[in-house]
């Protein structure tokens, strides 16, 4: 699913909000996420899953194309922790557990 999908199904599921208020409400909750991540901080979400920041150490590495020993700088990753409610449901069979829409 991607985002203008994701709209479209709350909009359609939610018909007293316009489509342009469920996609400034979408778009302003990924804005706070990335904001909060950008700021050093952790975005937790029950039932969803934890988002936070991985620290990636600088090393050396190697060009796979030319063999070319490179320097790889330190970086942070976006790291996704997914919650019980969201482990749960995709770890039960379709026969197990029931999609509601």
């Amino acid at each position: 699913m991607v985002k203008s999908e994701l709209v479209q199904f709350l909009a359609t599921k939610q018909p007293h909000l316009s489509h342009s208020d469920v996609d400034a409400a979408v778009t302003l909750l990924i804005n706070n996420i990335i904001n909060a991540l950008a700021n050093g901080g952790r975005v937790e979400i029950r039932g969803f899953g934890t988002f936070s920041l991985k620290h990636y150490k600088s090393k050396l590495g190697r060009n796979p194309r030319t063999g070319e020993i490179v320097s790889v700088p330190q970086r942070y990753g976006v790291h996704f922790k997914p919650g019980g409610d969201m482990k749960a449901r995709a770890n039960a069979s379709a026969s197990d557990y029931k999609i509601i829409y």
